[in-house]
């Protein structure tokens, strides 16, 4: 009588089909926690991996911040959680992180991953909303104000690589840029409400684009042919306009691709409008030398942060801000180059 034939190991999972199209499909990283060498070699080529963020100038923001035990954070951003987990941290033991995000796909992701650190249930309270409301979300569970509070206003990586997001035109989704899918209209029904100079000004003001009226002017007569509703169509009217357009400075055509994605997403999430609301409210949201810090990463948001603390200086309500920003190390761009626009401004709220 012979053995029986060895059990065979089970077979590693694979993606269905050579070429995988769906996003969750594609990319390891999505199972960290299987696939934890094939994270580490994309981080290692410098690059983020999908379905991920990395957080931009930890150290430098922990340094300015300097959060300590028993104090009250606030992250109005909180995205992926990179800076709310050393935040949180940071305040430990007693202290209490009050984070906020409008995104509903992200947010209960992130709360789980920090609630899964162990830390005491009452140290973090979370809330899905704007960050333009945040002083009434502060009053509500820190009265007398918070000690030190974080703004990153750039957008996560995981919003920017889900093509179903309709942030990125590196892969064919449906052109919609909002932060919060449940309210408002996506940027495929903006365009048609805007006429041309509506969106040369906005191309103008949320990019400051070259060319702004001619290349508005072939987008709407594209959308008027034919509804721009994906983001690859989109993107393949900008690039032919750049063929006939004079150069705008050194900017690529993928770069005015970029700058015409980030002028549509500005209008559709009213991001100006809570941005000017958020800073018009920021002091009122600390106690007396309570520390901010704001990373934006491109000029109307740097511009308008800027101003605000200029005035708020000016006026008492800070007593000290950053007198020049606060730029990513060449090695934080080399291993992320999606820091290298960031810009960090510092305040420190008056007595």
């Amino acid at each position: 009588m012979t053995d029986p034939a060895p059990e065979k190991p089970p077979r590693r999972i694979r993606y269905a089909g050579k070429n995988p199209r769906s996003f969750h499909e594609k990319y390891k990283e999505h199972q960290p926690d299987r696939y934890a060498e094939d994270v580490a070699k994309v981080l290692a080529g410098g690059k983020t991996p999908a379905g991920m963020h990395r957080p931009i100038m930890v150290q430098e923001i922990l340094a300015n911040l300097a959060p300590r035990p028993g104090e009250i954070a606030v992250d109005c951003t909180l995205g992926y959680g990179g800076h709310a987990k050393e935040l949180l941290a940071a305040v430990q033991p007693g202290g209490r992180l009050l984070a906020i995000d409008a995104d509903p796909i992200e947010l209960p992701k992130t709360e789980a991953r920090l609630r899964a650190l162990g830390y005491p249930e009452e140290s973090l309270v979370v809330r899905r909303m704007n960050f333009a409301g945040v002083l009434q979300f502060i009053y509500s569970e820190a009265p007398a104000g918070a000690d030190v509070l974080l703004a990153d206003l750039g957008l996560s990586s995981m919003q920017i690589d889900n093509p179903a997001r309709g942030f990125t035109f590196k892969s064919d989704g449906p052109l919609d840029m909002r932060m919060n899918s449940e309210h408002g209209q996506p940027a495929s029904a903006l365009l048609s409400k805007l006429d041309e100079d509506d969106l040369a000004e906005l191309l103008v003001k949320n990019a400051d684009l070259a060319n702004a009226e001619p290349l508005a002017l072939d987008i709407l007569r594209a959308h008027d042919r034919a509804p721009l509703e994906t983001t690859q169509a989109l993107a393949a009217v900008v690039r032919q306009a750049c063929l006939r357009l004079p150069a705008d400075g050194d900017r690529s055509p993928d770069d005015i691709v970029r700058g015409v994605f980030q002028t549509l997403r500005i209008a559709v999430n009213d991001e100006f409008g809570a941005l000017d609301t958020f800073l018009r409210n920021l002091p009122y949201c600390l106690r007396p030398g309570g520390r901010i810090a704001i990373l934006t990463f491109h000029s109307g948001e740097d511009r308008r942060v800027k101003e605000s603390f200029k005035m708020g200086l000016q006026n008492g309500l800070y007593a000290s801000v950053t007198k020049d920003v606060i730029r990513t190390s060449r090695e934080e761009q080399h291993a992320n180059p999606r820091s290298s626009s960031a810009k960090l401004r510092i305040a420190v709220r008056g007595e």
